[in-house]
Formats: structure tokens, sequence, C-alpha cells
């Protein structure tokens, strides 16, 4: 155990390094931010003074250095768009992200997997056709156009809830939430099922598909034949076997709705890490565009590992690998 810890461990150093590498590439040589920051009527003395106090000026091998050292001690410097440091910037941002990624998470899961369970075990049934209908457009339909329907139809056609921004928030000293109150889970319930949409389709397809297979094999067709009853071979050992790659989907999707809540920051106008990034390309704001990509990979990693580390918990056979590998 500890030697898999210590390989997945090394592994994420080695992604974290590359990824600071593409971001330190990829953003360092984009646009101008001095054109942006002066304007065109600045002196030459004027810019070339703060490209030094930006650090513009020294070799790249020094700045790529420099960048590695200071994103280790979560600094990422100055924004060129609002000249606070980017940490400030990203804390602000940070938890309207995790909180709507957290309640998308937990709708796809909760949502999904019951009704993945539902339409394998009654294949047949008028309403697990209508769940797979359903499945259908939450695949096929993209995710803004699943908010703007949400805003016509619960926004403005109903008036049940509020259509953007996010209110009702409580302040906790090191976090601002609106979980704690009715308002808030007002502005945060679309924008939510917004994103968890696909997600929850994924992982009701996946649970059916799994269920199906599960079903299928000798060990289950024992428990039959011992005479088990059909609740204890269906939630006792069909679902505990179907449930070991919707961890692992599952992880990767909660990766995905970080990266990808986005599109449903800016249709929402919810005030998170999206939104920042995507003002932050409009102003070439390096600082950000590179600490998000940072953050974002730091959190792929850590939800990796995490996945790999349940895997390895409720997969016996990964076990019986590594005692085996050890052994040998």
């Amino acid at each position: 155990m500890f030697a898999f810890i210590v390989q997945r461990l090394f592994q994420a150093v080695l992604v974290m390094l590359v990824v600071g590498l593409i971001s330190f590439a990829l953003f360092r040589f984009t646009g101008d931010p001095v054109n942006n920051m002066l304007g065109q009527e600045a002196t030459i003395e004027q810019r070339q003074a703060l490209r030094e106090k930006l650090g513009l000026n020294d070799p790249v091998p020094m700045q790529f250095f420099k960048f590695l050292v200071n994103a280790s001690q979560g600094e990422f410097g100055l924004s060129y768009r609002v000249g606070k440091p980017v940490e400030e910037l990203i804390a602000t941002a940070l938890p309207a992200t995790l909180e709507l990624v957290f309640v998308s998470a937990l709708m796809a899961l909760l949502i999904g997997v019951p009704m993945g369970v539902y339409t394998g075990l009654k294949r047949h049934a008028p309403l697990s056709r209508m769940f797979l209908t359903v499945s259908l457009v939450g695949v096929s339909l993209p995710t803004f156009v699943i908010g703007i329907l949400m805003i016509l139809v619960f926004g403005v056609w109903l008036g049940w809830l509020p259509t953007f921004g996010r209110q009702g928030l409580v302040d906790l000293g090191f976090w601002e939430t609106g979980l704690l109150t009715l308002k808030g889970w007002s502005f945060l319930i679309m924008p939510a099922f917004t994103l968890a949409l696909f997600q929850l389709t994924l992982i009701m397809r996946l649970v059916r598909a799994e269920m199906l297979e599960v079903l299928r094999t000798d060990y289950i067709k024992f428990a039959k034949a011992r005479g088990l009853r059909n609740r204890a071979i269906n939630y006792g050992h069909a679902l505990k076997n179907t449930l070991v790659p919707v961890i692992t989907i599952m992880g990767l999707q909660v990766g995905s709705l970080l990266a990808f809540s986005i599109i449903t920051e800016t249709v929402f106008a919810w005030p998170g890490m999206g939104r920042l990034f995507l003002d932050s390309i409009r102003f070439v704001d390096i600082p950000i565009m590179s600490c998000y990509l940072m953050l974002m990979a730091f959190f792929f990693v850590i939800i990796n590992l995490s996945v790999d580390l349940l895997y390895y918990a409720v997969d016996p056979r990964l076990r019986a690998e590594t005692l085996g590998g050890a052994a040998h």
C-alpha cells in the first residue's frame, strides 16, 4: 500500500511539472501584457520599467524557474488587469466554483445511480424507456443550450428561480457559502443541474450497462440457485460490483465538471473561476491564466489519486496483485 501511494505521488509531481511547463510556454508568449496595462500612449521608458518590474526581461529559463518556485508556494504574482495578488482573486472566486461542482457531482451521483439501477433491473418498463429518452437529450444537447432553456422555462416563463448571479451568502470567515440559505440554493439549483445533466446521463447509462453485464454472470446465477432474495442479489452482489467502474468514471467526471464549469458560469453569470479565467483571456492576464491551469491540474491530480486509492480499497483484486508482487 505504501509503495502504491509513493508511486502515485511521484507521478503526480511529474504531471504538475509538465503542466507547469505547458502553462508557462502557452501563456508567457501570448500577447504583450505591457500594452494592455499602459496603453498605446506610454513612453518607451515606461514600458521598459514595467517589463523589468514584471520580470519579462529575464532569460526564459530564469522566468520558468521563478514561476515554478512561486507556484510551489502558491504565489502567482499580481494580476495585470486589476493589480491585485492572484491568490486573492482566486480565493474570492474559488468557493463559488467548488460549491457549483460539489452540488453538481452530488446530483449526478444521487440521481444517476438509482436511475441506472432501475433501468438495468426493469429494462422494459415504461419509466425505464422514459429515462433512456431523457438521457439522450442530456447527452445530445450542449450545456449552454440546456442552461438557456432552463432560464427560459424556470426563470422567465414560470418565474420560480433567479436567472443569474450568486446571492444569499453566509460569511463563515474563511468561506462565503450559499448552501446555508434558501436564497443561496435558489440561485445555485439551475446552474448546478445544468452542469450535472451530462454527467448524470453518463452515470445512468454506465450503471445500467454494468448491471446488465453483472446480472448475466455465473455467480449471480449461483446466488439465485441458492435461494437468495432478489433484493440481496441485486443490491448486495450486483450493485456492489457495478460501483467499481462507477467510482473511476465519477472521479474523472468531477475533474471534467471543474474544467467545463466555464460554460455554465458564463450562461448564469456565476462569479466563479470560469468567469475569472475568461476575463483574464480578454486582457491577456498571464498570471491568472497560469494559476488557473495549474490549479485545474492540481485538482485533477488529487481527484485521480483519490480515485486510485478508492479503487484499491474497493477492488480486492488490486490488493491481491500488490501482495502477490510484494511476495515475489
